[in-house]
C-alpha cells in the first residue's frame, strides 16, 4: 500500500497549485481520500475529502471556495487544486485514505484514516 504526493513547491500569494496523490495497493473506488496539512507548530488540519468512487466532497472553512478536490479513477489518483492561495496555506500537505467513507464531520479527524502518504511541502510567499 502506498500513497505518494507530488506537486508541492513555492507559489506566490494569489497563485494556483495542483497536488496529486497517487494510490497503489488499493482502489479509490472503495476508499475515501482526505487531504490534510500541518504548518509548523500547528495541529493537523483536514482541508478536503472525497468519498469512495469520486463521491461526496467536504472542505474546511479555511479553504472552501478556493480549493477543489477530484478523482481520476483510471489513474487511481486524487488531486487537490489550490487557487487564490494565501501565506496561511503554507504547510506540509499529506493525503490519507480509509476503506469506505467517513461519517459526517469525522472526515477531518486524522485517526479515522488508515493509510498515509509522506507529504509534500507547499510554501506561499512572494
Amino acid at each position: 500500500v502506498q500513497l505518494v504526493e507530488s506537486g508541492g513547491g513555492l507559489v506566490s500569494p494569489g497563485g494556483s497549485l495542483s497536488l496529486s496523490c497517487a494510490v497503489a495497493g488499493f482502489s479509490i473506488t472503495d476508499h475515501a481520500v482526505g487531504w490534510f496539512r500541518q504548518a509548523p507548530g500547528k495541529e493537523y488540519e483536514g482541508v478536503a475529502y472525497v468519498g469512495e468512487n469520486d463521491g461526496t466532497r467536504y472542505f474546511s472553512e479555511s479553504v472552501r471556495g478556493r480549493f477543489a478536490i477530484s478523482s481520476d479513477i483510471a489513474k487511481n489518483t486524487v488531486y487537490l487544486q489550490m487557487r487564490n492561495v494565501k501565506p496561511d496555506d503554507t504547510a506540509i500537505y499529506t493525503c490519507a485514505a480509509l476503506s469506505g467513507n467517513a461519517y459526517g464531520s469525522t472526515w477531518s479527524v486524522p485517526q479515522v484514516y488508515r493509510y498515509w502518504g509522506k507529504g509534500t511541502q507547499v510554501t506561499v510567499s512572494s
